[in-house]
């Protein structure tokens, strides 16, 4: 399956949209997407530095014109230790000075709702999801759908997690 859209056309905030959450529940998808990447330090894998990174993503695929659309947008983080993460920036072209890189492959994907505390949860849901596919998973990303102030706006704190499958 091809990539489907991360947001719906809903959005009472002006920051975050509605993400589109069912079509992402429980599916095998095709990723060929291009991304920029930054790392935040985390503490006991709590991200310390995301606003900061988030911001500077954000600006970098301003400057240079690659913004993705917004029905497409998507921001990635994988934990690399307690206190490392990697932030991947979705964006429609290379970003010159930046740490672009490209996702490739297949990836089981399913969707969550609740604080991010189930996040041990969650990514183990997605390997018992990609086992029942008969493959294992290689690398887990979560797709923190929305913002805090607009996770509580909308009621529902949703999070896609894709695992790499092997």
């Amino acid at each position: 399956m091809s990539v489907p859209s991360t947001y719906t056309s809903v959005n009472d905030t002006g920051c975050c949209a509605v993400p589109n959450v069912d079509d992402w529940d429980g599916r095998t998808i095709d990723l060929h997407q291009q991304f920029i990447r930054m790392h935040t330090r985390s503490l006991f894998h709590i991200p310390l530095t995301m606003g900061r990174v988030m911001k500077a993503l954000d600006e970098a695929a301003t400057r240079a014109g690659a913004q993705m659309p917004g029905e497409h947008a998507m921001v990635l983080s994988r934990d690399l230790s307690p206190w490392r993460a990697e932030q991947l920036f979705a964006v429609s072209a290379p970003v010159e000075g930046a740490d672009n890189v490209v996702l490739d492959g297949t990836f089981a994907s399913r969707a969550f709702e609740g604080p991010y505390s189930q996040a041990p949860t969650w990514r183990d849901g997605l390997v018992q999801y990609a086992a029942s596919l008969g493959r294992d998973v290689a690398e887990v990303y979560f797709f923190y759908t929305t913002c805090p102030k607009c996770a509580r706006h909308y009621g529902s704190n949703f999070v896609i997690v894709l695992g790499r499958l092997v």
